[in-house]
């Protein structure tokens, strides 16, 4: 399985929103390693919304790994342990144009969620590692429309 989206992407629960919807057409990516995703329409109720990602105001999505996965150094032969766990990041960042102040140009905001997964456990251990992004995944899933709120009225 590859690191990719289908269109349309179900959005998560927003106050406001109903049912929101992202159509997405693939997109250049800025490194090589990674997969990018354009906005291209929305459904659903999302008044106020761009409908499309543009140059001045993106509506995007990447997915990125490694360039070079790491993998584990040798055990010390002295101690039998290793010296230093590497860690392979990956990435997933939405930039939004967003309005900060009425008449003034788009402003990006970022969203970046970095996943390190140390090297190794994805032959030893992979069992663990799909049950913590399980969880990641459902609790912002579960508090998506929170999220949103707190971003918005800077209550948490």
């Amino acid at each position: 399985m590859s690191f990719s989206l289908t269109s349309p992407v179900t959005g998560g629960a927003q106050t406001g929103f109903t049912s929101p919807t992202y159509t997405i057409a693939t997109d250049t990516a800025p490194t090589p390693s990674g997969k990018q995703y354009a906005v291209s329409a929305i459904g659903g109720t999302q008044t106020g919304v761009d409908s499309s990602s543009s140059p001045s105001r993106p509506f995007t999505v990447t997915l990125s790994r490694p360039a070079v996965l790491r993998q584990l150094p040798a055990v010390d032969p002295v101690t039998g342990q290793l010296r230093a766990v590497p860690r392979n990041s990956y990435k997933i960042i939405v930039r939004k144009g967003v309005t900060p102040l009425t008449g003034q140009p788009a402003a990006v905001l970022n969203a970046t969620l970095q996943i390190d997964v140390p090297a190794g456990a994805d032959a030893t251990d992979p069992a663990n590692i799909r049950a913590a992004m399980s969880l990641l995944i459902g609790s912002l899933n579960s508090i998506s429309a929170s999220i949103g709120d707190t971003l918005v009225s800077g209550v948490i």
